[in-house]
């Protein structure tokens, strides 16, 4: 019982909000009622906003309603709670592997956004006139991160792996990181698309690095980073099995889109991130994986990066990739 009470409170820490989740309905258990899903507004969660705008789910006759959070942790405590019914991608991996811990059985993965050098996602940013031209350059410097045990801890890693582990990360929404390093109130921040874009093409923030995770915490710039998970609660999954087959088949749809038109799917960028359309053309889209199509090499990638928050101890006991797609 102890044990059950601390890894909830670990999870509540990860910044969900008690306040939000209280004054989300509860689930309705029926064949055929609404979907809810949350979402992250990152770039990452592109399949799942393409879905809904081009309404893919009510072809299969589904009403899916997206719910907006402040932050990963925000999302898994309403699915721990049962307030939602998933997650869309660019919700974190291991903040959702925090709730599994918490809540035994309590998703399957549906789809994962795996990012490196070549897709982009994560990323360092720097203000304009900084100095730095590597991240091993912010000696003494304020650095932010976004909300959550997972930014957090990757940006310490990070910043370890640079000779900078006596640097504390900043916790900061995603949408303040440009506007913080603009008004001088951080010096660099390890941040997600749209941020980079938005800064860059402003004119108000650089590039440090990109793929950061894969060449700091995997250890090779190549390596797929499945930092970002769609995920549906096994509740849903048991209780309406025919509702979860025409769900995936309209995510799949999502996916399929995007992967084929990057360029006619961005436009859904401006709806459900803080970046307009006349900057979405020049966001990098991440990779997309459905839970059918994770290869043994995929799997082997993501083990890496969850049992690196085993070894931190920020996991309590080892959480088994496999065993959590879809179907396992």
């Amino acid at each position: 019982m102890r044990q059950t009470m601390i890894r909830r409170r670990q999870l509540l820490s990860m910044g969900a909000g008690t306040a939000l989740l209280s004054a989300l309905p509860g689930l309705s258990r029926a064949a055929g009622e609404k979907i809810l899903i949350g979402y992250w507004p990152i770039a990452a969660g592109l399949p799942f906003y393409v879905a809904l705008e081009k309404g893919y789910f009510k072809e299969v006759g589904l009403d899916v309603e997206g719910v907006k959070f402040a932050s990963p942790s925000q999302i898994v405590e309403a699915m721990v709670a049962g307030r939602i019914h998933g997650s869309a991608n660019g919700t974190a991996s291991a903040a959702l592997a925090l709730g599994e811990i918490t809540s035994p059985n309590l998703f399957k993965i549906i789809c994962s956004n795996p990012s490196n050098e070549q897709y982009v996602l994560d990323e360092f940013l720097v203000p304009m006139d900084s100095k730095a031209t590597a991240i091993k350059d912010l000696k003494g410097a304020r650095v932010a991160c976004g909300p959550g045990i997972q930014n957090v801890v990757l940006t310490k890693i990070i910043l370890e792996k640079n000779g900078l582990g006596d640097i504390k990360p900043i916790e900061l929404p995603v949408g303040q990181h440009v506007p913080a390093l603009v008004a001088g109130q951080i010096d660099a921040v390890y941040t997600l698309e749209p941020s980079g874009t938005i800064g860059r093409v402003k004119g108000q923030s650089k590039v440090l690095e990109t793929g950061v995770i894969s060449k700091y915490v995997l250890d090779d710039a190549k390596a797929p980073w499945f930092g970002g998970t769609a995920a549906l609660v096994t509740t849903l999954i048991k209780e309406r099995p025919e509702d979860v087959k025409k769900f995936l088949a309209a995510y799949a749809k999502g996916v399929d889109f995007v992967r084929k038109n990057p360029d006619a799917s961005r436009p859904s960028l401006d709806r459900f991130t803080s970046i307009d359309a006349s900057i979405a053309k020049d966001v990098p889209i991440a990779n997309f994986v459905m839970y059918d199509e994770f290869t043994p090499s995929d799997i082997a990638a993501f083990q890496k990066y969850f049992d690196v928050f085993t070894e931190r101890k920020i996991f309590t006991q080892k959480v088994d990739v496999k065993s959590l797609l879809f179907g396992a």
